[in-house]
């Protein structure tokens, strides 16, 4: 299964490489913050410290690019508790959201 998973995370990863991705507006951003504080924070911790998922800090990311965590964000991980965000966000939302939790966000 989880190579299953990682095979799809490539495939993904090269189907999010468009050059030019429209960042969110305002409004959308402070919508995606607020999803991350109390859905994703629900899991990972209320401050990403970790909880049942695991710490989104910038120093637990930095072997992540952007593209391969949104591919996370976007299709979660098969065989654990990481749901599929896909319904809720568009790849440039996932992908925003991703450049935030690398950059070290405060939700």
């Amino acid at each position: 299964m989880q190579r299953l998973f990682f095979a799809l995370l490539i495939v993904l990863t090269t189907a999010l490489a468009s050059p030019a991705m429209a960042e969110p507006d305002q409004q959308r951003q402070n919508d995606l913050l607020h999803l991350l504080k109390h859905d994703c924070g629900s899991c990972h911790g209320m401050r990403l410290e970790g909880g049942l998922g695991p710490a989104l800090k910038p120093e637990k990311l930095q072997h992540w690019d952007a593209k391969q965590l949104a591919v996370t964000i976007l299709y979660g991980r098969p065989g654990t508790p990481m749901p599929p965000w896909r319904p809720f966000l568009s790849e440039e939302e996932a992908i925003w959201l991703a450049n935030q939790l690398k950059q070290g966000v405060q939700p």
